[in-house]
């Protein structure tokens, strides 16, 4: 399902339960209704296992449903009973309801035992995740009925074996980057700086006001740095830092805070000997983080002071933050330009795995794991041994690293498999003797480059962070203590323009394994001049000359152009996020072909257009890819990702289809002998040319006369939403009509005015004739219309024929003189998967090119017998939609709406199309479109 058609099937879900449910007589129907027309699992009741049997103290006992793939426990409940009162329960006990799953749970065999647990009274889900159920504030998470239609996707994990954890850590984390954001702005008021610069400011006023901007950010780092510390034992107990500043009053807080910096950027060793005993027991961090003496604080308020004592210290334990998410939390909160831009965008732990996993991280698992079945015990450790020194050995580089979430979950998950190493070795048994630290991946193989100075610091403070969780993780392992302070170790993050530096000064490319991570989304048509000239540097032939199509490419393709130029020769692999438009329409061949030839990249996988959802509040949906390449012969397995699947595949291509590597680029006139697809009509009148049908009434009742030269017109909105628009269409009226029409004439001079005021001398010289569209394609017999752009919701771009006496604009292309035969092969299954394949997109809609998509588009070598079949189909199509003269194309269009009938005629042209091609029809629309690029590349063999 589409993210609308999920969205949907979730409100119909809302308002199908609201208000009713019994335990016994609906329970069932409920499960099956959310897993399967919400969550689009198959076979429900094959794949869920409703009162299963379970033994509790050798009595038989029933769970309410239980899920085998995802193991996952649902104990359900009737509305309005409490999901966290106790019920009598046999045994004569008193159990809540996640007590009474629990209790199934615990004599549940091993393999059984569930992953989640699920209590539920119809109006509300309660989740528990049992990966945390030791955890201190183990709690459910709670989704209310009502609010299921934009929290369905963290229902995943019951049809999902992937996802890893639920949102306890994002919770937390979000929760972290509120606090911090309170303290700013409290800051913000003490410093007093404007977030955005006053006009006229002079160049002492701004290096002022940047150098506090700069003294508050990393004010706050530090003060998160503490906080963490204090609540993860790193200061040596809890509360340290708390009972420190709390002992001073608002006064004397500023001057504390001072000497306490100072204190933990000193060693031991060479401190002040009469150093007082609460600042004396402060450790020494080292790393830089205290270095800098230059920043500014301002003097403390009651405000601030309850907000870092009882806000950030007393309610709050920072320990269990994510710092992957909080990372990315703590830039966006802090630095002023993504505060300006409204609301958090940070990227989800599972949608960077959908980078990292199949880059490199699954391969590690893999190999861990085939080293744990050898049955050998030395051979078994050897081999344990050396790939411990294998991941130690691993670089990897972020080359937009922003607030580096990318590097700390790479981190994070190296760690977890080196801690598992040591798990092995030591067979989980305690470690006697001298303390020997076992730790050999280090935060010194992770680089970035960052352009942003704060994002920096806080990518360093997250990846330490980082380091101090998986330390403690190790140590209940070896149930031994490790020294986290001084810090010892560094990320090699530099401050740096990604596209004007060399990558090699940051990371040699001998030395470097993988490149990975989420460079800017900016479209070639927003991009600054900075932006542009960045873009113009880097996409250059052998001969240093920038390549004609580099000024119509997203700024994320100067990433990929950099990362093929430092693969040469080397064994680098590179996976990055980025919009879909580089994988579509135009973009595809000026991105993508000058990779292929100068630098022989291969494509190794790739993850087909999905929305990239940031976890914030206000969250962000960008359509994007995920693109693995490389440029090293290779023989290792190719997958295509999409909706959660995956398949193996001979070849991905730049469109990421398994198909040939081909560049569908712009053409002018057809590659097949076809009737010509032309623009509509381009009017650039200002609008005064339009009519809305209220003005076209009242203008007719004033001069009725004028009713001839007031035609219907036709954009894509108007023609697929069946609204009614209006134009003045004058093409060979007599000037003595216009002249004696007031309402004409000054509309025709409005026109004239707003052409003669463009600064286009083409629009100028239109300004002569502006009775008239400024260009004008109309035809005099019927025509097939398409839309220029188009709902991805829909199966088929709803294309038609209209009489001429409708007029239609540039939001639509025509095509004059087409046949039946025609319509039934462009509404046809066949070409809508080219579209999907090839057209250029705004967010996930077809943008429908004649140059890109039409005139490329194969057709097939239809005899008259199978022309004269498909155009007997496209009729049914057009008798099918008549059936519903009320319905517009929107409704008719719509995959929840559409007609049987209508469905049908499409299926049966579907049929009669692909017969024509030769194709099967049990064909997948991969397979087709794998065909069609290999008819493509053989009508354009030896095309210059």
């Amino acid at each position: 399902m589409t993210d609308i058609e999920q969205r949907e099937a979730a409100r119909q879900f809302v308002n199908k339960w609201r208000g009713k449910g019994n335990e016994d007589e609906d329970g069932r129907s409920y499960w099956i209704d959310l897993l399967q027309n919400v969550l689009g699992m198959e076979n429900v009741t094959d794949r869920v296992d409703f009162e299963k049997k379970v033994y509790v103290d050798g009595n038989k006992k029933r769970i309410d449903a239980y899920i085998p793939e995802t193991r996952v426990i649902i104990e359900q409940k009737s509305l309005g009973k409490a999901l966290d009162q106790k019920i009598h329960n046999s045994g004569d006990i008193d159990l809540t309801p996640y007590e009474q799953a629990k209790r199934y749970n615990d004599n549940l065999s091993f393999d059984e035992r569930a992953r989640w647990i699920i209590t539920c009274n119809f109006a509300q889900i309660w989740i528990y995740d049992m990966n945390q159920a030791n955890s201190k504030k183990f709690e459910p998470l709670k989704i209310e009925l009502p609010d299921l239609q934009t929290k369905f996707p963290l229902l995943d994990f019951l049809v999902k074996k992937d996802v890893k954890q639920l949102s306890r850590e994002m919770e937390i984390s979000i929760k972290a980057g509120d606090i911090v954001g309170l303290l700013y702005d409290a800051f913000v008021k003490q410093y007093g700086i404007p977030e955005i610069a006053p006009k006229n400011e002079s160049d002492d006023e701004k290096k002022k006001r940047e150098h506090k901007l700069r003294s508050l950010n990393a004010l706050c780092v530090r003060l998160v740095f503490c906080l963490y510390a204090e609540d993860a034992g790193i200061f040596g107990r809890r509360n340290m830092f708390h009972d420190y500043m709390e002992h001073y009053s608002v006064r004397e807080s500023r001057r504390a805070l001072i000497e306490l910096f100072k204190v933990l950027d000193t060693p031991v060793p060479e401190r002040d000997e009469y150093l007082e005993e609460d600042l004396a027991e402060f450790p020494y961090v080292n790393g830089g983080l205290f270095a800098d003496e230059s920043i500014e604080i301002p003097q403390f308020n009651e405000e601030i002071r309850t907000l870092l004592l009882k806000n950030a210290s007393e309610n709050f334990n920072w320990s269990d933050i994510s710092p992957t998410i909080f990372g990315a939390v703590f830039e966006s909160t802090l630095n002023p330009e993504t505060r300006r831009a409204g609301g958090m965008h940070y990227t989800s732990i599972e949608n960077i795995h959908k980078v990292i996993d199949p880059l490199f991280l699954d391969d590690l698992k893999g190999e861990l794991s085939d080293i744990e079945k050898i049955q050998v015990k030395n051979t078994r450790n050897r081999k344990l041994h050396q790939f411990q020194d294998k991941l130690s050995s691993l670089q990897f580089l972020d080359p937009a690293a922003g607030s580096g979430n990318f590097l700390t979950e790479t981190y994070l998950s190296l760690r977890r498999l080196e801690n598992q190493i040591i798990r092995d070795l030591t067979g989980g048994q305690m470690v006697f003797g001298e303390v020997i630290d076992p730790i050999k991946v280090s935060i010194t193989q992770f680089h970035g480059i960052e352009i942003n100075d704060f994002a920096v610091t806080v990518a360093k403070t997250a990846l330490w962070i980082a380091e101090s969780q998986m330390m403690k993780e190790t140590e209940s392992i070896i149930v031994q203590q490790l020294e986290f302070l001084p810090l010892t170790t560094n990320a090699n993050i530099v401050e740096e323009n990604a596209l004007r530096i060399d990558w090699k000064d940051v990371v040699p490319a001998e030395r470097l394994n993988y490149l990975m991570g989420n460079p800017p989304f900016v479209g070639y048509s927003l991009q600054s001049k900075s932006q542009k000239n960045d873009i113009l540097s880097v996409y250059l032939d052998d001969n240093g000359n920038t390549y004609k199509t580099a000024g119509k490419i997203d700024y994320v393709a100067g990433w990929y152009f950099k990362a093929a130029q430092l693969m040469q020769n080397t064994n680098i692999k590179a996976s990055f996020v980025s919009t879909n438009s580089i994988t579509q329409g135009e973009q595809v061949s000026a991105i993508w072909k000058p990779l292929y030839e100068r630098f022989n990249i291969h494509i190794d996988f790739g993850w087909r257009t999905f929305v990239w959802d940031s976890e914030a509040n206000d969250k962000a949906h960008v359509h994007v890819v995920i693109v693995g390449f490389s440029s090293a012969p290779s023989d290792h397995k190719k997958w295509i990702f999409e909706k959660e699947n995956r398949r193996e595949v001979q070849n991905i291509n730049p469109y990421l289809l398994d198909a040939p590597d081909v560049f569908v680029e712009s053409r002018s006139t057809p590659l097949c002998d076809v009737p010509e697809m032309i623009y509509g009509n381009k009017p650039t009148d200002g609008g005064f040319l339009f009519l809305s049908p209220d003005e076209r009434q009242e203008a007719i009742k004033k001069e009725p006369w004028i009713e001839k030269y007031i035609h219907q017109i036709y954009g894509a909105t108007e023609y697929i939403n069946n609204k009614k628009r209006y134009c003045l269409w004058l093409v060979g009226a007599s000037p003595a009509d216009i002249a004696k029409s007031k309402f004409i004439t000054s509309r025709v001079q409005e026109v004239r005015n707003f052409r003669l005021n463009s600064s286009k001398a083409a629009t100028q010289k239109s300004a002569d004739t502006p009775t008239l569209f400024q260009e004008v394609r109309q035809p005099d017999t019927e025509y097939i219309i398409v839309p220029r752009h188009s709902s991805q919701v829909r199966r088929y771009i709803p294309f038609g024929f209209v009489s001429p006496e409708i007029i239609v604009n540039d939001a639509v292309q025509i095509i004059p003189n087409a046949s039946l035969y025609e319509f039934g092969v462009l509404t046809s299954n066949v070409h809508m998967s080219w579209v999907r394949a090839v057209c250029g997109r705004i967010k996930s809609d077809y943008r429908y090119s004649k140059d890109i998509v039409y005139n490329n588009f194969p057709w097939p070598n239809s005899t008259d017998e199978q022309k004269k079949e498909i155009s007997q189909t496209a009729q049914l199509i057009l008798d099918a939609r008549n059936l519903f003269p009320d319905s517009s194309l929107s409704d008719l269009y719509n995959p929840l709406y559409m007609p049987p009938e209508l469905r049908k005629a499409h299926t049966s042209n579907d049929i009669a199309v692909m017969k024509a091609y030769g194709f099967s029809t049990k064909m997948s629309e991969a397979d087709c479109v794998s065909e069609l690029m290999k008819m493509y590349q053989q009508l354009t063999c030896g095309e210059a």
